[in-house]
Parts: structure tokens; C-alpha cells; sequence
């Protein structure tokens, strides 16, 4: 009898689900609408919450409204990979429409003045959505809020937005709700069936949750080193929003999150009136939620520490981030532990959720404006007292690395300086045109802080993301603080790279030293040309230049271009890849001569990267982005499930992301690799590697013996011993071709896995080895940090005629380490010299 109740009541359910959600669903019935503003059916041709919006629909609704109400703005701020618009509107009264630029001035006069009266002024409200593509109810949300705040005739609608400006971000990720809504509609039944084991729910590799790179874009605010985040880190630096909101999802059986987080788990860097705040918007989310009889949690499962998420990058700059996160329908319908959840009952709550965030920033408007005006002038009163104090950052050997720091540091509103002149600190070298300078004595030390803090001491063992971010570590730039600025120089108002050049004509050869990080790019365009290039394998003398380890040298004879036209070639390649290419007019060197056969051939990259099933989207994504978009080198993605179809001849290097294959892709990748092939595996394909004797990888064994932990306690004890993210030092063997194009011994590596190998017995079969004492910053517990201690995170070994490398550690964590990514070049260019 119970189980026919129970089939009764979901079949009652799903064909209620299956009927036509109006407005009246979620909309406040308290006001009239003007007729005169579109609802979404009229302009996206289906009811909210009846098929998912798709990237184009939600824009052409955005400009529809713009158009109709005065109450609204449009802003296209730029593109996505996949060229598809990133949207702003500004939604205000349309008195304050009509002095906006006034009002942002005032806002913004107010972060930088401790004496202008905010009292009156209005408070700014960013609100984002889908950061994450398949977490679409948010998007779908900002269909009905968008249309709410233009239609609304209320006298509360009205005073809102007297006295608020909503920033309001339709879509954070064009390009995976877009992937996302495709999958989900294309999947969908006229029958809704809400059993999860139906495809609807279950995505096809790589899923929706990321970018066209396959980038989780809501770990890029720091960073900024994607079209998306860039346009929304200038939005914010623009108007220095009061609250920030980030609309998410999270697994179906899951109610509804809002902030704080964890409390233990907040950075320490943020004020702890901000987390007041929060919990004071707090109760407005939980009333308006019990109204509709919602369930919802806080102060569980999330934190605010890492700064590079939506809901904590406000937290730095004087803002207040949030983060909500909805049960998930994954796509109409869906069962799950609290019932059957329907896709429109995500989207009220998330609505309910935007709608009691303008509530509380109106209700709270002087006490958040006031924390903001407060924010900053404390801020300056720190700021001051490092007055004559700067950060120097710099690579005497590579130009590139340093200004694309400089560039991250530009895009969030960080004054930077070129060095004055040539000095040293700590027996590391700053060079003019190499370095720049940071004075410490500016608006944003906060953030400043954050960005080049090296933190080992934690208050807790947990964290949702990463626990370090060093950004000179992560740049393996020589970097020292608290320099006078007596060694500012000019301050840079148009930050651009270093210029390339050649020094001059030759009929003999050219050389280019490996260490400017571009090097690999132009190397690639040399090789693709069909010249010929070869790599020093020791270091030599010409003319008083010393050159390193990895010089490329270019040979004018044997060619297939003519003196005048290699001339002219290379001075292109120079210019375009900023890097400089010296003359040489005799193979007479101290050291080795320019024909030695310590000077060795290299050949043309042919190269394949595993995607597909069983591959971690993630790490193939950094892959793919650094060679498409970085170095414009080709690569063929293959699909795992058509591997076995595919001529892996074409190839001479395949990358393996991590993950695993199943029997037969094994086995044709080891054919393919004994008849020559190099093969670079990453990761957890070191476990795959090693279990079908591709490499022999000696791990060390971990086992953690709980002593003294309870029941409750078990969870956090076991999170205690993940490295969810820190920077460790390592040792290099310079001599080494995996090392080429690194001045320096140390190297600052990042890890978030608890893989350890073993050290060879051979010191020379060791050349990036973790020092004694490794932890740079971040979070590992000892026992740890202890196998971590002397282990290696590189090996490589023949196999037949082939190569196997291995790496445990991303070496383009996030497409913002990159003093790392050489690594990886090195492992394809070298790799006939591994």
C-alpha cells in the first residue's frame, strides 16, 4: 500500500511539474507590472523554468528590455572564446539613470576621501549568475529579476531603486550555459521523468560547469586570465559594488546555502565586521525563505578564504561577497531526498534569494556604505604606515613573465612602477625593462597583501579550495619586499611588453637563449617554417656573452631560406614574441663550438592530448588553453572512446591529463609509445602509468592512524590530510634538459595531491628534487609534509624506442602559474634528450 502511495504521489507530481509555470509562480503578487515591459514568454517564446534559457535567447531578452525601460541600461563589455557577448545591465531609478556617471564618481570619491558623507548615496549591488553553465538555475533566475525590477509599479520597487543600482550579470559563462541548456533541452522529455538515471542528467564530457577551455571560471577573479573574468574585475574595479552576490548550484539532494561560511575558514585578511554584515543580510534570506517554506542552511560546508571565488574577491576590496548555492534539478525534473525538485523551484529560490539581497542592502544601506567608507580608510592608515616601503618583482632573464604580473596587478587597480635603475636585493638581480615595483603606500595594500602573502599557520585544517596563492611563486620571479622606494622609477600608466629585436645580420648563425617565456612560441615557428634548429646541451662563451643551458641555436646555412630571408624571418619572430635573438659570425666559443654534438637536432612537435571520458576536463582544458592560446602551438585533441580508431603515427608526442584509460586504449598508447612515441603523463595517470608498466614509479605508502578523534570528528580528520592546494620548494638540476630556461636552483612548485614519489638512487636521475624543508606556503599537515620531504615530482624513462614522463604536479594550474609551464615545453621540445 506505501509503495502505491508512493508511485502515486510521484506521478501526481511530475505531471504537475509538466504544467506551465506562469509568473504568478514566482513573482511578488503585492504590485502591478507595466504592460509595457516584455515578460520573458513573449520574447523567449516559452515560459520560465519550461526549457532552459539558452545564451542567445537570455540576451536578445536583456536587450529587449533595455529597450522598453527607462529604468535600465545595457552595457556589451566584450566576448568569450566562443565570441559571445558578456552583458551588464545597470538597473536604477531613472532619475538616478540620468546622473549615474555622477553617482559612480561619488561612490568611488567616497573609497578614497574620509571625509565625504555617504549617508545619502546610493548603495551598489552587483548580482551574478551561472558562474558555472550547468548550474543554470541562476541564469534562469535573472530572467524573472531583471524583468521584476524594469515592471514592478510598487512603491517599494520604486524606493529600491531610488536608493539602490543594481549591476546585474545575466551570465558569468556564456559558453557553458550555453553547452549546458543544449544538453539539457535536447535530452528533454514532453513526459518529464524525474528518475536521475535518465541521460537529461547525466552531461557528456566535459559538461556545461566550465568555459570553452574548460576552465571553472569562479576561480579566476584573482587571476584574471580569462575574456570573462577580465570584463567583470573591470566592472567591479569601476564601480566597487557594496555587496556582491554568486549564484551557484550544488548536488540535488542539497537545499539551499547562503553566507557566512565556515567561521574558522574565513582569511584572516578579512574584516570580521564583514562576516557581521553577512550574517545580518543573513536573516533577510532566511525569512524570505521561510515565507515560501524552503528549506536552507549557512555557516556549513563553504568558506570564505581562498580570494580568487566570487564570493570572497569582494572581501578583499571592501565589499561584501556571497555565495548562495541551490540543490541542483541537473535539468527539469529530478528526484532527490527532499522530493521531487523541479527546475522551477530552483529558480524561485534563487529569485527569492536576489530579492532579499536588494531588500537587506536597502534596509542596511548606511551600515554597509559606512563598512565600505570605513574599509578604505582603514586601509589607508595601514597604507601609510609602509609608506617608503615597495615590492620588487623581476626575471633579469625573461621580460615576459614580470609584465604579465604587472598585468594582472594592473587589471586590479594595483599602481605599479618600473624600477629606477638597475639593483640587487639579496643577491637576486631587479634590471630595468625586467622589473617592476609596487609601493606599499596605495589604496589597495589590502589586496596587495593578499596577492604576495606566503601564510603557513592556519586557524584551521580545512579548506574548500587552495590554501596558497602566492603570485611571484607562482610566476618563479625573484621577488623581495619591503624595499625602499627610492628604487621607484616611472609610474606606468600603458603597461606593454618588452620589445623583441635581432641584433644584426649574420651568414652564420643565430642564437637564442631559452629563458624568456615566449621562447617556446617562437621555437614552434621556427620549427614549422622547416628549418633547422638545434638546443646546447652546456653552457659557452661567444663574444662575452654567456650562454645557458638551452640556447637554440639557428644555423644560415643548409636552410630553406636564403640569408636576407631568415634575416627577415627571425626579425619577425623576435618582434612578435619579445624576446632577442643575437648574432654570431664565428663557431669559435669558449666552451662548447657552435658544431659540437653537444649541440643537438630538434624536430617538429606533433602533438595529441587525450580528452574524453576518463580524463579530467580540468587539466586537459590548461593544457589545450597554454599551447592554443599561449605559445599558438597545433594540437589534436583525442577522444578517448575513438582512440582505438585513430593512426597515432601522425604523433610524436601525446600528453595524458590526469585520469586513465580503459584496457584496449592502453594498450594501443604502449604500442605506440615502444615504436617511439613520447608519452607525458600527468598526475593521477601516474597511477595508471605505473600499473601497466609503462614507467616503474615507487610511491610512498601513506597511512594516517586516527588516535584520539570521535565519531563527529572523523570527516574533519580526513579532510586534515588533503593537500587541497599549497606551494612547495623544489630543487633543480640545471644541467638537466627537463630544467632549460631556469637561472635560478629552486623552483616554487604548486600541489594538491598526495602522491609522493620516491627518489632514485641515482642523484642524476633526480633533477627536480623537493628540499628537505619544502613548504613555501599553504597548508599540508605533518604527516605530509614529512613524505613529501626529498621526494621527486618528475621522472622519465625509456621505454623500447619511446619515452615516458611523468609529472605528479600541474605545472598550468589555473593558466596563472606560469612559472611552471616551461616545464612541460621543456618535456616536448627536449624530448628526444630526456
Amino acid at each position: 500500500m506505501r509503495l502505491i502511495f508512493l508511485i502515486l504521489v510521484i506521478v501526481i507530481t511530475n505531471v504537475t511539474a509538466q504544467t506551465k509555470t506562469d509568473l504568478n509562480y514566482y513573482l511578488p503578487q503585492n504590485t502591478t507590472y507595466n504592460q509595457n515591459i516584455p515578460t520573458p514568454e513573449s520574447v523567449i517564446r516559452h515560459h520560465v523554468g519550461e526549457w532552459h534559457i539558452t545564451h542567445d535567447k537570455l540576451v536578445h531578452y536583456m536587450y529587449a528590455l533595455a529597450n522598453a525601460s527607462d529604468r535600465i541600461t545595457i552595457e556589451d563589455r566584450g566576448h568569450t572564446f566562443e565570441d559571445r557577448p558578456l552583458l551588464l545591465l545597470t538597473i536604477t531609478s531613472p532619475e538616478n539613470q540620468a546622473n549615474i556617471d555622477t553617482i559612480r564618481d561619488k561612490h568611488i570619491t567616497a573609497t578614497n576621501n574620509s571625509t565625504v558623507n555617504n549617508s545619502n548615496m546610493p548603495i551598489v549591488v552587483y548580482q551574478g549568475f551561472s558562474i558555472h553553465g550547468n548550474e543554470a538555475s541562476g541564469s534562469n533566475a535573472a530572467l524573472l529579476l531583471a524583468y521584476y525590477l524594469a515592471a514592478a509599479e510598487s512603491s517599494e520597487v520604486k524606493n529600491l531603486l531610488n536608493n539602490t543600482v543594481v549591476l546585474l550579470d545575466p551570465s558569468l559563462n556564456p559558453d557553458g550555459l550555453q553547452r549546458f541548456a543544449y544538453w539539457a533541452n535536447t535530452n528533454k522529455s514532453k513526459n518529464l521523468n524525474p528518475d536521475p538515471n535518465d541521460r537529461e542528467y547525466r552531461e557528456a564530457w566535459p559538461g556545461g560547469r566550465t568555459n570553452h577551455y574548460w576552465f571553472d571560471m569562479n576561480r579566476d577573479w584573482l587571476p584574471v586570465q580569462l575574456p570573462e573574468s577580465r570584463a567583470r574585475i573591470a566592472s567591479f574595479h569601476k564601480w566597487l559594488p557594496n555587496i556582491l552576490t554568486d549564484h551557484h548550484e550544488m548536488g540535488t539532494n542539497s537545499t539551499f546555502f547562503f553566507q557566512p561560511g565556515i567561521p574558522s575558514r574565513t582569511h584572516p585578511l578579512t574584516p570580521k565586521l564583514n562576516q557581521k554584515l553577512t550574517k545580518r543580510i543573513g536573516d533577510f534570506h532566511a525569512k524570505a525563505f521561510d515565507k515560501i517554506g524552503s528549506l536552507y542552511y549557512t555557516e556549513e560546508n563553504f568558506d570564505d578564504f581562498y580570494y580568487g571565488k566570487g564570493s570572497t574577491f569582494p572581501d578583499i576590496n571592501g565589499s561584501i561577497g556571497i555565495l548562495f548555492e541551490q540543490g541542483s534539478s541537473r535539468g527539469h525534473i529530478q528526484e532527490s531526498d527532499n522530493g521531487i525538485l523541479t527546475f522551477p523551484f530552483t529558480i524561485r529560490n534563487q529569485f527569492t534569494a536576489a530579492l532579499s539581497t536588494l531588500e537587506a542592502a536597502e534596509t542596511m544601506r548606511e551600515d554597509i556604505l559606512q563598512y565600505q567608507h570605513d574599509f578604505y580608510k582603514n586601509a589607508r592608515t595601514e597604507a601609510a604606515k609602509q609608506n617608503g616601503k615597495a615590492i620588487v618583482f623581476g626575471d633579469e632573464k625573461d621580460a615576459a613573465k614580470a609584465y604579465h604580473l604587472a598585468e594582472i596587478l594592473e587589471r586590479q587597480n594595483i599602481t605599479i612602477h618600473n624600477i629606477k635603475n638597475d639593483f640587487s636585493v639579496n643577491g637576486k638581480q631587479f634590471k630595468k625593462g625586467n622589473s617592476f615595483i609596487v609601493p606599499k603606500n596605495q589604496k589597495n595594500t589590502r589586496l596587495i597583501d593578499a596577492m604576495f602573502e606566503k601564510r603557513t599557520k592556519f586557524q584551521d585544517s580545512l579548506f574548500y579550495d587552495v590554501s596558497a596563492w602566492t603570485f611571484p611563486l607562482a610566476f618563479n620571479l625573484d621577488y623581495a619586499e619591503n624595499v625602499s622606494t627610492s628604487n621607484v622609477g616611472d609610474k606606468i600608466e600603458n603597461l606593454k611588453p618588452k620589445s623583441g629585436h635581432i641584433t644584426g645580420k649574420s651568414n652564420y648563425a643565430y642564437l637564442i637563449e631559452w629563458h624568456e617565456y615566449y621562447t617556446p612560441k617562437a621555437l614552434n615557428q621556427i620549427l614549422s617554417s622547416g628549418l633547422r634548429a638545434k638546443v646546447a646541451m652546456k653552457q659557452f662563451n661567444l663574444n662575452g656573452t654567456d650562454y645557458d643551458y638551452g640556447t637554440i641555436l639557428i644555423p644560415v646555412q643548409n636552410q630553406n631560406k636564403s640569408s636576407d630571408k631568415l634575416y627577415d624571418f627571425l626579425q619577425n619572430i623576435a618582434k612578435e614574441n619579445h624576446i632577442a635573438i643575437n648574432t654570431a659570425n664565428t663557431g669559435l666559443t669558449q666552451g662548447i663550438d657552435l658544431g659540437s654534438s653537444q649541440f643537438r637536432a630538434l624536430t617538429l612537435p606533433k602533438i595529441a592530448l587525450l580528452v574524453g571520458d576518463g580524463i579530467r576536463s580540468y587539466d586537459a582544458g590548461e593544457i589545450w588553453h597554454l599551447l592554443d592560446q599561449r605559445y599558438d602551438i597545433l594540437v589534436t585533441k583525442l577522444d578517448t572512446k575513438s582512440l582505438n580508431r585513430k593512426d597515432l603515427s601522425r604523433y610524436n608526442t601525446i600528453i595524458m591529463p590526469s585520469g586513465s584509460l580503459a584496457a584496449d586504449g592502453t594498450k594501443k598508447i604502449k604500442t605506440w609509445v615502444e615504436n617511439g612515441g613520447t608519452l607525458i603523463g600527468y598526475r593521477s595517470a601516474l597511477n595508471w602509468l605505473n600499473k601497466n608498466e609503462f614507467i616503474k614509479i615507487d610511491f610512498k605508502k601513506m597511512e594516517h592512524t586516527a588516535e584520539d578523534i570521535s565519531f563527529e570528528q572523523r570527516s574533519d580528520y580526513r579532510g586534515a590530510q588533503v593537500i587541497g592546494g599549497a606551494i612547495f620548494e623544489a630543487k633543480q638540476d640545471r644541467s638537466h634538459p627537463i630544467n632549460f630556461g631556469y637561472k635560478n636552483d629552486k623552483i616554487s612548485l604548486f600541489r594538491n595531491n598526495t602522491m609522493f614519489m620516491k627518489a632514485d638512487k641515482q642523484s642524476y636521475n633526480n633533477p627536480i628534487r623537493y628540499t628537505k624543508n619544502p613548504l613555501l606556503s599553504g597548508y599540508i599537515s605533518k604527516p605530509n609534509l614529512d613524505s613529501l620531504s626529498l621526494s621527486v615530482p618528475f621522472k622519465t624513462k625509456k621505454l623500447k624506442a619511446g619515452r615516458v614522463i611523468a609529472f605528479t604536479d600541474n605545472t598550468n594550474f589555473r593558466a596563472f602559474w606560469y612559472g611552471t609551464n616551461k616545464l612541460l615545453m621543456n618535456a616536448i621540445f627536449f624530448r628526444e634528450e630526456l
